[in-house]
């Protein structure tokens, strides 16, 4: 399947759904382009889940559009859920089938031929440790072992998009990190990715780009850098010898700075770049300096920020 390449991946444009008087989604829209590690972040009930379920046809749009290279989610369905594989957050094949039949099964549901589904059920077990469990039946799994699965099957029929919900949840360290250098290696081969997760740190290590939802609105889109950048908070924090008594040089005191005795904080948008002219400025002021520390937020506290101010006045989506 070759989908066009000057059209995003993926194209949403005010979307609404409501669920009787809740509003589920309130005119959101999203560019994701081909190739793009992309991140859908929000609270539960942001409205992450409705617009999975939308883009996946589980759910109907009740107004705008979502289209998939170009193609209408609702008009050409066969097409957009071709391209498109889902691993949920729920477990969701029969805890009483054999691992290798539940992925040739799934290749089926697909169209792929019954010899190209078992080599590529071979393929798909061996890349994600399961081969050994190939014959073993799904309630003997271990939870991250059926987690692995729901990615493996998402993957049979070869998708040109792959989306994530909550792919690493209840999974230990060690499985999350091998899947993240998995999912990694994906995206470099060219197959976009939309995932959601609740592990603000893992968006942060594996999205190009992040958006992120609450109330059923896109309340911040960007890179992470550029989010922390544009919405985190950022200051140096300056531990002098001894609290300072004929006052701050001007470097300091023309910006906004808060003096605690000896601990002087001063709020800098580049602190990495102000840090020279800071110390240079108190050393010539005779001050003496026992510690610097550079503190900048994290994607997390921004994700706090922005979700915290997106919730007043705002009624809740699901």
């Amino acid at each position: 399947m070759v989908a066009q390449t000057t059209v995003p991946a993926i194209a949403i444009h005010d979307l609404h759904k409501h669920y009787g008087s809740v509003t589920a989604l309130s005119g959101i829209d999203l560019s994701i382009q081909r190739g793009q590690f992309f991140g859908l972040l929000g609270p539960n009930g942001a409205g992450k889940s409705t617009t999975i379920h939308i883009l996946t046809g589980l759910v109907t749009l009740e107004r705008g559009s979502v289209d998939v290279f170009g193609h209408d989610v609702v008009r050409d369905y066969r097409y957009t859920r071709r391209a498109i594989g889902l691993a949920p957050q729920e477990f969701n094949f029969d805890r009483f089938f054999p691992v290798r039949e539940i992925l040739e099964l799934q290749g089926g549901y697909y169209g792929v031929p019954k010899r190209r589904a078992a080599r590529r059920a071979d393929e798909l077990l061996e890349l994600f440790g399961l081969a050994s469990k190939a014959d073993d039946k799904v309630h003997k799994l271990s939870g991250g072992m059926k987690r692995r699965l729901l990615i493996a099957k998402a993957m049979m029929h070869e998708p040109e998009i792959l989306i994530l919900d909550e792919p690493t949840a209840g999974v230990d360290v060690e499985l999350r990190r091998t899947l993240w250098t998995y999912l990694r290696q994906l995206s470099e081969q060219g197959t976009t990715i939309l995932l959601t997760t609740h592990y603000i740190e893992e968006a942060e290590a594996l999205c190009d780009e992040v958006a992120i939802i609450d109330c059923g609105r896109i309340v911040a889109q960007g890179s992470p850098q550029h989010l922390i950048e544009t919405s985190g908070g950022r200051h140096l924090e300056i531990v002098l010898t001894e609290p300072p008594t004929d006052g701050l040089p001007a470097a300091i005191t023309s910006r906004d700075y808060v003096l605690d005795g000896a601990r002087l904080i001063v709020t800098a948008d580049r602190p990495r770049q102000f840090v020279a002219e800071a110390l240079q400025a108190l050393y010539e002021a005779g001050l003496m300096i026992n510690e610097v520390r550079i503190v900048e937020s994290n994607l997390e506290e921004v994700f706090i920020q922005l979700t915290e101010r997106a919730k007043k006045g705002e009624s809740h989506a699901v």
